[in-house]
């Protein structure tokens, strides 16, 4: 079945008001059918969990939809996913849980192709705990992270391997995979950053090797939720530290706090959105969501060629990073204009993208740009069409040109 991006977009009011919302990796807009089901939520009535009314009881069964909707999403299961504000929030959390465990002298190892968000909770709980930080590094010409450099990383203290599987600025999919299996072959754990890699494609956590898999819903059309998904049995491994009185079975206990029910609607109607973006279908969600992820991936490769090879060809463009596997991610500067005179010139032109090192920290710091401003990012997701990639290409090609004539 063809990607019918006109349909797709037709179900996002926001994208009514003309702008090219290129920014999607900082966040996307929502469909009609999120905003309704959040509105619905409240409409309906909704008290705290536990209680012995209705309104309890609709609260209790949108959490529940929700740990199923998004273990469906990423291959987990509903009784491993934990629920939080936010996935920075939930990563200290679980920094916090494993770091209570780790001794001194024991080891773990980060990679500097990460958000800042799945190293910093981690180096400062191995600084907590006298744990050795070992590092694995990016190559800057192509944003590559090669596999071969674990074997010399890894060893019988090795912890915990956190690693992404994608870049969210030079969008490399990193061999997950052959790394988690490394991590496992020493008996560490792995933490994988599924945030930027989710909305491009299907999601398999157990393929992955990932004992969690984090990953925000208002990265693929959700409400600002995050969750992490991993094994019911290693969460009852672990002990958080909660309240005397709070939930004591997970994945409860790791949620601190009420939830924000209304959100967590939003959530389970983002899932099921992006399980017909391909067009309605039958069977099982789970296997609606494959087919539907797999023809967003194909739809924004197709689109991103175009991108990237418009952004090449422009005068005084460059362009970072050249893996083999990608999300539709660009990363990339103007010659004579910095980071931010770009992404202010084209949202004057109404073309949203970002600017800076996008919390890449590290890896904004391997490319030589964290102490220049960064550069420019631009992505795409399901809802972007040729006409958002011609006007970021026309708008940038403009600012070019007008700097060679000065």
């Amino acid at each position: 079945m063809a990607f019918d991006v006109a349909a797709v977009r037709a179900a996002y009011p926001a994208l009514d008001d003309g702008t090219a919302y290129l920014d999607g990796a900082a966040g996307t807009q929502v469909p009609t059918t999120v905003i309704d089901a959040i509105t619905a939520a409240y409409r309906s009535g909704i008290g705290n969990v536990g209680g012995s009314f209705a309104a309890s009881r609709r609260a209790g069964e949108i959490v529940s939809d929700c740990r199923r909707a998004v273990a469906d999403l990423v291959g987990g299961v509903p009784e491993g996913i934990v629920l939080g504000p936010n996935t920075t929030s939930l990563i200290y959390r679980f920094s916090q849980a494993l770091g209570s465990t780790w001794r001194r002298g024991d080891e773990i190892v980060v990679s500097r192709l990460d958000h800042d968000a799945n190293i910093r909770p981690w180096l400062q709980a191995a600084a907590r705990a006298g744990v050795v930080v070992r590092w694995a590094e990016v190559d800057p010409a192509t944003g590559e992270l090669p596999v071969e450099q674990y074997d010399m990383l890894l060893g019988d203290r090795t912890r915990l391997v956190a690693v992404t599987a994608a870049s969210n600025i030079l969008g490399t999919r990193p061999d997950v995979a052959a790394i988690t299996a490394k991590a496992h072959a020493v008996g560490a754990l792995t933490y994988v950053d599924g945030v930027h890699a989710t909305p491009h494609g299907p999601v398999d956590v157990t393929a992955l090797g990932a004992d969690f898999y984090a990953t925000s819903a208002y990265k693929w059309s959700g409400p600002h939720i995050g969750a992490v998904a991993a094994d019911p049995r290693l969460l009852e491994s672990l002990s958080p530290d909660k309240l005397v009185c709070s939930p004591v079975a997970v994945p409860s206990r790791f949620e601190t706090g009420t939830a924000p029910f209304a959100d967590l609607a939003g959530v389970t109607a983002a899932v099921d959105h992006l399980a017909d973006l391909a067009g309605p279908g039958s069977g099982a969600r789970r296997e609606r969501l494959l087919r539907s992820m797999s023809a967003v991936g194909s739809s924004e490769r197709e689109l991103f060629a175009v991108m990237r090879r418009g952004l090449a060809e422009l005068p005084g463009v460059t362009l970072y990073g050249e893996p083999a596997h990608r999300t539709a991610t660009a990363y990339f500067r103007v010659a004579g204009r910095t980071p931010r005179e770009v992404s202010e010139r084209l949202a004057a032109r109404g073309v949203n993208v970002w600017d800076g090192h996008c919390y890449a920290w590290e890896l904004a710091g391997a490319l030589g740009l964290r102490d220049t401003g960064g550069a420019v990012r631009a992505g795409l997701v399901h809802y972007n069409d040729r006409s958002d990639v011609d006007r970021l290409l026309a708008a940038v090609a403009e600012l070019a040109c007008t700097k060679e004539r000065q």
